[in-house]
């Protein structure tokens, strides 16, 4: 998948500062999940840590919908409907599976910022009831997305403990 906006080259100030902030940010949370990703087996991306935690890949999974919802469907006018508790059903997925998804989705949403006009980030859509600016959901998918890496970083810790390679930057 592709951005959907047409490419823009004139951006100046505040806009400008703002995008590439974005684009470094869906960036590092790809390059550092896939580094995540990369250490573990097929069998720990399925673990999860207790009945009630969530397994690696049902992480991707959920971020994998919540693109395809506020950036697909939200920004981009496409179509999609989600069905966000079957996320979070366990479900056995191949780390190459999980590795193509983070790709495929954080690229899609980098072409997009690349792609955006100063209209188009002051474009709304209506998110859980509430009016949103796109610029305001891609701030907000950035720290969810943040988050969730987190509980990535940590299951893969748990389950290599000392072989564990840090993923910062």
């Amino acid at each position: 998948m592709f951005g959907c906006f047409k490419q823009y080259s004139a951006r100046e100030g505040e806009s400008l500062i703002q995008i590439d902030w974005l684009i470094n940010k869906f960036d590092e949370l790809e390059n550092r999940m896939l580094k995540a990703i990369a250490q573990l087996t097929d069998e720990q991306v399925n673990w999860r840590p207790g009945n009630t935690g969530h397994s690696v890949a049902t992480l991707i999974r959920h971020i994998d919908g919540n693109i395809k919802e506020r950036i697909y469907k939200g920004i981009c006018k496409g179509t999609f409907i989600r069905n966000r508790e079957d996320e979070f059903k366990p479900l056995y997925i191949p780390k190459v599976d999980l590795e193509k998804m983070v790709i495929d989705q954080f690229q899609f949403v980098i072409e997009t910022i690349n792609e955006m006009s100063e209209e188009s980030l002051l474009e709304t859509q209506l998110v859980r009831g509430r009016e949103r600016t796109n610029l305001e959901v891609l701030h907000q998918c950035a720290a969810h997305f943040s988050e969730h890496m987190g509980q990535i970083l940590y299951i893969a810790k748990l389950c290599l403990k000392d072989e564990y390679t840090s993923t910062s930057i």
